[in-house]
Parts: C-alpha cells; sequence; structure tokens
C-alpha cells in the first residue's frame, strides 16, 4: 500500500507542477486551483507512505520521477523540445534513484 501512495503522491505533484505552467503565472482559476490542490494532496500521501517507507530513497523517488514527469508532460502538452542532452540527464537523475534503492531500499528496518 505504501507504493501506491507513493504513486499518486508522483502523479499528483506531476498534475500540479504542469498546472503551473497552464496557470499562466498563478493569473487562471482552475489551473491555480489544481497547483494547490495537487501539491496538497501530494504531500499528504508522501506524508503518509513515510509512515512505511524510508525517507532518502522515497524522496529520491518522488523528485526524480516527478522531474521525469513533469519533462514529458512539457514535451507532450506544451511542445517543449526534446534534446539529447537533456534524455540524458533524465537518463542520469532515473539512475541515480535506482544506486540508492540499491544501497539502501526503502521498506523500515
Amino acid at each position: 500500500m505504501p507504493y501506491v501512495l507513493l504513486a499518486l503522491a508522483i502523479v499528483s505533484e506531476v498534475a500540479a507542477t504542469l498546472s503551473l505552467r497552464g496557470s499562466e503565472g498563478l493569473s487562471k482559476a482552475g489551473p491555480t486551483v489544481v497547483v494547490v490542490i495537487g501539491y496538497l494532496v501530494s504531500f499528504a500521501l508522501l506524508a503518509k507512505a513515510l509512515t512505511a517507507l524510508n525517507v532518502g530513497p522515497v524522496y529520491a523517488i518522488w523528485s526524480a520521477l516527478g522531474t521525469v514527469g513533469a519533462f514529458v508532460g512539457g514535451v507532450m502538452l506544451f511542445g517543449e523540445p526534446v534534446r539529447p542532452l537533456t534524455i540524458v540527464g533524465a537518463g542520469i537523475v532515473v539512475a541515480g534513484v535506482v544506486v540508492m534503492n540499491l544501497g539502501g531500499g526503502v521498506s523500515h528496518g
């Protein structure tokens, strides 16, 4: 169950981050509401997941997949450019998470 909470926290964070772009500086009400609710839900779910999982690797997973999700969403929704070096950077972020998890795992105890 904590992994489901973590996955939902990541989805909420990505939706909120992409809505920041769509809010045009928080000047559009609809996307701004998604930003606020998305981040609140994301942090609440992350906090609940952290009752059963280790903070370091979980935060790495949350932030890395959020970063990659925002990158992919920006490309798909806003036509942002995809450059080879950007793809390499995203791969490095994911590789870092894998290394962190190999070093300690994500379960308490």
